[in-house]
């Protein structure tokens, strides 16, 4: 049986109780052992945007149909972008850290445009914000970061259900998979045109055979 489209349901929910900018936003390539990870970000007007036909999570829709859907979502969106997080800078400052870079790079460029009320966070884990520290002193309290102007609330399997999210989603991957193609053809050995740097066991010989590249997540158990 064939997964439910995503919908404007919770979005309109949200415009109802006050909050009109609503933004989606997803990741993809958080298990990959290679290349970045990369956060999407879609913003709408929640209480005027239309249904989007055709668009689902990333991970259901084949690549091409995933591609032609691009153009309709940036249409669509009041805002949108995408952020990456690079290998190199995963192994510096571990996964999670990374994504929320990745995160905060894309809500930049969005929120040029358009700053939202409020962000729909596919998952279970606020990657996103930035963690809250004890300040030891006045000095530690003045470097802390700025309130960030949206709420932000995580929300399961949201690529599935919520449209801003799954569009969110669509925009990460077609981007990445961009990014992973065109790496391929400078390391060829490593299949990352289909595998889009994903542990298969052809990527994972061809890293024992060739060792990692600087586009490897060394940090990660890659073997």
């Amino acid at each position: 049986m064939a997964a439910a489209a995503p919908t404007m349901e919770w979005e309109r929910e949200l415009a109802a109780q006050g909050y009109q900018l609503v933004a989606g936003c997803d990741e993809v390539g958080r298990g990959s052992l290679a290349g970045p990870v990369s956060v999407g970000v879609v913003i709408i007007h929640a209480d005027t945007a239309a249904e989007l036909p055709g668009v689902k999570d990333s991970k259901l829709l084949r690549p091409l149909v995933r591609e032609a859907l691009v153009p309709a979502i940036a249409d669509w969106a009041a805002a949108s972008a995408v952020g990456h997080a690079s290998a190199q800078e995963i192994d510096d400052v571990g996964l999670v850290a990374a994504l929320r870079l990745a995160g905060a790079r894309a809500m930049a460029q969005a929120a040029a445009t358009l700053v939202p009320d409020f962000v729909i966070l596919d998952g279970n884990q606020d990657w996103l914000s930035t963690p809250e520290q004890p300040a030891l002193d006045l000095f530690a309290a003045a470097a802390q970061a700025p309130a960030v102007p949206w709420r932000i609330q995580t929300r399961i399997k949201a690529d599935m259900t919520c449209l801003s999210v799954a569009s969110a989603s669509v925009l990460a991957k077609v981007e990445r998979d961009g990014i992973m193609a065109g790496l391929a053809e400078q390391f060829p050995a490593f299949g990352w045109q289909t595998n889009m740097g994903y542990g298969t066991a052809a990527h994972r010989a061809a890293i024992a055979e060739l060792g990692p590249t600087d586009y490897h997540r060394k940090s990660w158990r890659l073997i």
